[in-house]
């Protein structure tokens, strides 16, 4: 059970392919209270192979909360959380859609594929900062995360 006085780092996987997101989500983790290892991936083949463990990927860890971009190259979002939510080892990874997208329609398509929550990125940088460490205090402090068996 993940927490704060558990000695066993966070996994986390970062999907994101825009640098300047990725480095200030990034930072923001590791300034957080729980100890965490963050893997970064930036498009959704290479998400599912780190998720697969194939490639460069064959040593990765099983990942125990995924922040997931929608708008990546080679394949987005959705089709990834698609294959997540349909893969019986992977299926309880809880995964966080964190956007720019404010659509309702990418909304509903994120839920409707059992996305965990639905986070819209503010432009603003000292609000993106304060939404990463509330997800970081929900996911990382007060939701009990399941581990691989």
């Amino acid at each position: 059970m993940p927490n704060p006085t558990n000695s066993e780092p966070i996994e986390i996987l970062l999907v994101e392919d825009n640098p300047d997101d990725a480095r200030t989500t990034m930072e923001a983790l590791r300034e957080g209270k729980i100890h965490n290892k963050i893997h970064l991936v930036e498009d959704g083949v290479e998400a599912l192979r780190f998720l697969h463990r194939q490639g460069k990927h064959a040593d990765a860890p099983r990942p125990d909360l995924i922040l997931l971009d929608l708008s990546l190259p080679r394949l987005g979002g959705l089709e990834v959380l698609a294959q997540i939510k349909d893969h019986d080892d992977l299926r309880q990874i809880p995964v966080v859609i964190m956007t720019g997208s404010r659509r309702d329609e990418d909304v509903l398509k994120a839920y409707h594929h059992h996305a965990n929550c639905y986070v819209t990125k503010p432009v603003d940088v000292e609000q993106f900062l304060g939404i990463v460490h509330k997800i970081e205090d929900f996911w990382l402090t007060v939701v009990r995360l399941p581990r691989a068996a």
